[in-house]
C-alpha cells in the first residue's frame, strides 16, 4: 500500500512539473516570429521520436524511484534509498536528460526555435543544479556508496 502512495504522489508530482515545463515552453513561441527558420516536414517526425524516448526515459527513472528508492524525483521527496538501476546504471542523471530530450521534441515538433534554443539555458541550468545542490546532498545522504557510483557512472554521457 505505501508504494502505491508514493507512485501517486510521484504522479501529481510528474504531472505538475510537465504542465509547467509545457506551459514555459509554449510561453516562448511569442518569440518565434523573430527568428526566420522554415522546419522541414520532417522534424515533426524526429520531434515525436524525441518525446517519445525523453517520455519514456523520464517514465522509467519515476518508476526506479517509486519501486528502488522509495520516493519520488521531487526534491523536497526524493527517494529514501540509492538507486543505481534501472537508466540510473548507465548516466546519473537520466532523468534532467530524459527531460531534456522531451523539450527538444516538443520544439521541434511545435517547429519553434525559441523552445529549441530555450533547451540550452535549460540543460545548463540543470547541469548547475545537479553539481551544486543534488550532488552534494547525495554524498551527505550516500557518503561512500555514491562516491564509488560517481567513479563507475558519468553524470551525462553513458561510458562503454
Amino acid at each position: 500500500m505505501r508504494t502505491v502512495f508514493v507512485a501517486l504522489r510521484a504522479l501529481v508530482f510528474a504531472s505538475g512539473f510537465v504542465f509547467l515545463w509545457g506551459w514555459l515552453a509554449l510561453s516562448l513561441r511569442i518569440f518565434d516570429q523573430r527568428f526566420e527558420v522554415q522546419f522541414p516536414w520532417r522534424t515533426t517526425l524526429a520531434g515525436i521520436i524525441l518525446m517519445a524516448v525523453g517520455g519514456i526515459l523520464v517514465l522509467a527513472c519515476i518508476g526506479v524511484f517509486v519501486m528502488w528508492g522509495h520516493g519520488t524525483p521531487a526534491v523536497f521527496d526524493p527517494p529514501r534509498a540509492f538507486v543505481a538501476v534501472g537508466p540510473y546504471r548507465y548516466v546519473r542523471n537520466p532523468m534532467y536528460l530524459g527531460g531534456w530530450l522531451l523539450l527538444l521534441g516538443f520544439g521541434l515538433w511545435k517547429h519553434s526555435p525559441s523552445m529549441l534554443v530555450f533547451g540550452l539555458p535549460w540543460i545548463f541550468l540543470a547541469h548547475l543544479f545537479v553539481v551544486y545542490v543534488e550532488e552534494p546532498g547525495l554524498q551527505r545522504k550516500f557518503g561512500e556508496t555514491y562516491e564509488a557510483y560517481c567513479k563507475a557512472v558519468n553524470r551525462w554521457i553513458p561510458k562503454r
